[in-house]
Formats: C-alpha cells, sequence, structure tokens
C-alpha cells in the first residue's frame, strides 16, 4: 500500500485556488483521486446542488500535539467513565452516524452518499479510519478521518452520550503521539477542536509541514492501539 502520491495528476498545484480556497471542481471521487488529494492537503466538501468541490484553504486548521490539552473536568471524566474504544471496527457505521449527526450551524449534510461510499472504499483500502466508543454493546460515539502523507485528516465525530466524540478523539490523539505523529489535520477550528488547543496556520505552513511529514511517512500500526499502547 503506498503511503502518499508521489505526484499529481488530477489535481491544480494546491495554491492555485480562488480567494474562498477553491481549488477544482468534479464529481470523480475514487481511492486513487482521494490518495492524491490528501497527499497534497486537498479535500473534498460537498454542497448541495453542485458539482463535488475541492478545496485547499488559505488557512488551515491544525491540532499540533505540543499544543493539546484537556480540561481539569474532562480529565475527571476520562477516570471515571466506563467508556471504552475500539479502532476500524466498525468504520460504516461511524461515517453513517456522522452523516444523520445533527450541527446547529449547518443545515443538512455535507456527507452526501456518494461521500460515504466513496470514503467506504478508501477505509478498505486501508487509508480511512475510525475510532468507536462503546457504553457496554451499545456505540455512542465515534470519529473517522484518513492516514496519508505520514499524518493524520479528522473528517468528522458524532456523539449520542455527551463525551463520547471528545473520548474518541482524545484517544486518537494518543493513539497517533505513539506512533511519533507530532500533529492532526482537522481542516476547520471549532470552538471544541479550539479548547484542545487546534488553530489556524497558513496554507503555506501547512504545506511545509505535510512535505515534512511525508519524509517520515510510515503505516500507522493500529495493533498497538488494540493492545492498549500509549492510550
Amino acid at each position: 500500500m503506498k503511503l502518499f502520491a508521489e505526484k499529481r495528476q488530477h489535481f491544480p498545484h494546491p495554491q492555485d485556488t480562488t480567494f474562498e480556497g477553491l481549488l477544482f471542481v468534479d464529481d470523480r471521487i475514487s481511492v486513487d483521486i482521494l490518495l492524491e488529494a490528501y497527499s497534497f492537503g486537498i479535500f473534498p466538501w460537498p454542497q448541495e446542488n453542485v458539482p463535488l468541490l475541492w478545496f485547499s484553504p488559505l488557512e488551515r486548521g491544525v491540532l499540533m500535539f505540543d499544543d493539546y490539552h484537556v480540561s481539569r473536568s474532562f480529565e475527571k471524566f476520562m477516570r471515571k467513565t466506563d467508556f471504552k474504544v475500539t479502532f476500524n471496527q466498525e468504520f460504516e457505521q461511524v461515517i453513517r452516524n456522522c452523516q444523520k449527526s445533527y450541527r446547529p450551524d449547518q443545515q443538512g449534510t455535507w456527507i452526501t452518499s456518494n461521500l460515504v461510499a466513496a470514503y467506504i472504499d478508501f477505509h478498505k483500502a486501508g487509508y480511512a479510519h475510525s475510532v468507536e466508543c462503546w457504553q457496554g454493546d451499545r456505540l455512542v460515539g465515534g470519529l473517522y478521518g484518513v492516514a496519508v502523507a505520514g499524518t493524520f485528516c479528522g473528517e468528522s465525530m458524532f456523539f449520542i452520550e455527551p463525551n463520547a466524540s471528545k473520548f474518541c478523539l482524545h484517544k486518537m490523539v494518543m493513539f497517533l503521539k505513539s506512533q511519533n505523529i507530532r500533529w492532526m489535520d482537522v481542516q476547520m477550528v471549532t470552538p471544541l477542536l479550539e479548547s484542545f488547543g487546534a488553530r489556524y496556520l497558513r496554507r503555506d505552513v501547512f504545506l511545509k509541514l505535510l512535505t515534512d511529514a511525508k519524509a517520515s511517512a510510515r503505516a500507522l500500526d493500529f495493533k498497538t492501539a488494540e493492545d492498549g499502547v500509549g492510550l
């Protein structure tokens, strides 16, 4: 399995965008196209009634793990909770729950049926991953994202029980740190992500980080996550 695409064949240069960060318009989406996109800091962001839009925004949300922190109240919660996590056990359930999750700041969902199908294929190819949060045998939260080019891009989260998605994010950060990864691409900084330490970087700074990450890229070892190492 390739860790990233070496060359651009489908997309323009990621800095050749509109002022809004729009780079490309194309409904085609496949494992190879997604691999190329994430290898060069590009991601799809569907909107209703228009062809598929691909973005490389002027500012990029990033969670640098040196800046990562949790509140005292969440630390206390984690010490007492009966939540358990798994990795890559129910990817399709996670993405479908993210698709139907209510977002107070938006109408509808950007996770279209075509996108769900494409990311399920990306997961089967080994590039998209999920964290599942369980309370007993009930799935109560989850997170999915993409591991390409030596880093991880968080895509979406959902929760049914309070703090379940936060718990998934924390466990993913701990796992990535155990894999010697230093940061996570979060695309946009929501108030929740800001509370964990996420911030915006200029696109050129982000692309340099991505280039540097490729130099030490290696496959993620999820067996260590299953064993609880670093979590």
